[in-house]
Order: structure tokens, then C-alpha cells, then sequence
């Protein structure tokens, strides 16, 4: 069986995995002061948050268009796969796998969608486990996912409350810890839902806390140090790390600046970690 693999653009996949096991990156929408971006085309990740925090009107995303689906799917099956496993962002965030459903209906027995329950690399490690059974089916592709999930954690600490608050999709637990905008909120994201883990109230306390938060995780299988345009914590976080536990982690570590569409909600200066226990 030849299995083709879709995804969208809040993978935050690098473009050499994406070549290396033609994954289709479907882009998301990012409105940004009246303008309609694809996520990626027309504006860098740093030209974004740059501007993020003097913009008068907030950003807002939204989800691809069934179109956006249709023709990637077509795409693979005229090349000659004989399914399509299509991985998205958890649904309890966005509606995007809701509307790459409704493009498979198209395709009937052809396209199976795989709710992620995650973000960035938590989707993005779940494709390379998919990419790389791929070779022996749907099956074992599906039973490579179900098994990265249960392995799976992502962590971040945020600058401020301000944009998770302002984007809507902070249950009430976590809207708890923002009492104090000054804090900076340490977050998980566990099966699709925000949950708060603690708070801090300086930016060295939230890099330790994560830190400790990595550390804790025991030894791993796969690793991603993930920012928003705070690429010198990140980089801190990372030597940390590996002066520490370097027999521990993968050889290869992915180190991403978060896609705008998932900033938007996090908004700048934040640092996390998606990582898969061995």
C-alpha cells in the first residue's frame, strides 16, 4: 500500500521533513490588520512578532477552505496512493480537521483524518512516527500515531496571560492564572486541552521551571525546543539541557520559532518543549 500524508501548516514541520517524506503542508489563514496571509507566504514568523505587540487591532486565524483539502487529496490519489492519512490540530482548538472531514467525504474509504490532540511539533512528531511505517500501511502507520500520543508532552512557559486571554480558548482554569497580567503562566497541552501547571513572576523562573519540566520527562524519543521569536532563551534552554542530560535525548533536536497562526494565541517571548518519552 502506498500511503500519502497531509498535514496543515500548525505542524510546524521543517521544510527538509516535509521534502524528505512528501508530506503535503496544507496553509492556514493568518488576518492581520485586514490583510488575509497564508500561514508562511508574504510574512516571516519574526516580521510577525515583531509587530504583534503595537498592533492597534488583534490578529485573528482561521481554518483552510474544504478546497484547500480537495485538491491535495486528489493530488495523491492521481499519483497512485492507495490512502491518505490527513493529521491535524487538535479539534478542540481549531476547526480545521472538521473541515478536512468534510473535503474526505469526497473521497470515500480514501482519506482517514487523524485528530492530533496537539500543536506544532505534538502534530509534527506524530506525522514523522506515521512517515516513517508508512512503507508497511494504514495499520501500522495508525498504531505508530496512537502510541507517539501516549508518549507525547507539551509544555510552554508565556510571557503574559494577554493573548491566550484574548483569543477565547482558555478554560477556566487556566484563565485563573491571569488575575495578574505581570505573571507568566506555565501551561500543558494535554489531548487537545490547555491546562495550567503553575505560574511564575520572572522570566528566569519560567525558563528554570521549564527546564525542570524537560528534565522530568525521563529519557526521550524525540525532541523539539519551541519559541516565539525568543530564540536566545530557547538557545539557553537547549545548552542547559545538554549540559545536563545529554546521554538522554535524541541526536537530533528540532528547534522552531512557533508558525503565527499558533503565536497569535501564545503571543512573543515565550519558550516550551514538545517532547516523546522513549
Amino acid at each position: 500500500m502506498k500511503l500519502g500524508i497531509v498535514t496543515d501548516s500548525t505542524s510546524d514541520l521543517p521544510a527538509y521533513l516535509v521534502g524528505q517524506y512528501e508530506i503535503i503542508v496544507v496553509p492556514t489563514i493568518l488576518v492581520l490588520e485586514g490583510k488575509e496571509y497564508a500561514d508562511g507566504i508574504g510574512i516571516t514568523r519574526e516580521e510577525f512578532y515583531n509587530r504583534l505587540p503595537a498592533l492597534r487591532t488583534p490578529p485573528t486565524t482561521a481554518a483552510p477552505s474544504i478546497g484547500d483539502f480537495t485538491t491535495p487529496y486528489e493530488t495523491l490519489l492521481s499519483k497512485g496512493c492507495d490512502h491518505i492519512l490527513s493529521i491535524h490540530a487538535a479539534s478542540q482548538l481549531t476547526t480545521i480537521i472538521n473541515v478536512a472531514r468534510k473535503a474526505a467525504e469526497e473521497f470515500p474509504g480514501k482519506v482517514t483524518c487523524v485528530d492530533s490532540g496537539s500543536l506544532s511539533l505534538g502534530i509534527g512528531f506524530q506525522i514523522l512516527a506515521a512517515a516513517e511505517e508508512a512503507e508497511f500501511g494504514l495499520q501500522p502507520a495508525l498504531a505508530a500515531i496512537t502510541s507517539t500520543q501516549e508518549r507525547l508532552y507539551v509544555f510552554a512557559a508565556l510571557d503574559t496571560m494577554e493573548y491566550l486571554k484574548r483569543s477565547g480558548r482558555v478554560p477556566g482554569a487556566v484563565a485563573t492564572l491571569g488575575g495578574l497580567l505581570s505573571i507568566k503562566p506555565m501551561i500543558e497541552l494535554k489531548d487537545g486541552v490547555v491546562k495550567p501547571v503553575g505560574a511564575v513572576r520572572t522570566t528566569s523562573q519560567a525558563d528554570e521551571r521549564i527546564l525542570n519540566l524537560l528534565l522530568e520527562r525521563g529519557e526521550l524519543e524525540r525532541l523539539a525546543i519551541l519559541h516565539t521569536n525568543a530564540e536566545p532563551r530557547a538557545k539557553q534552554l537547549l545548552d542547559e539541557l545538554m549540559n545536563r542530560v545529554r546521554k538522554s535525548i535524541p541526536r537530533e533536536i528540532l528547534f522552531v520559532n512557533v508558525t503565527a497562526v499558533i503565536g497569535t494565541h501564545l503571543g512573543p517571548n515565550g519558550i516550551g518543549f514538545a517532547a516523546v518519552k522513549k
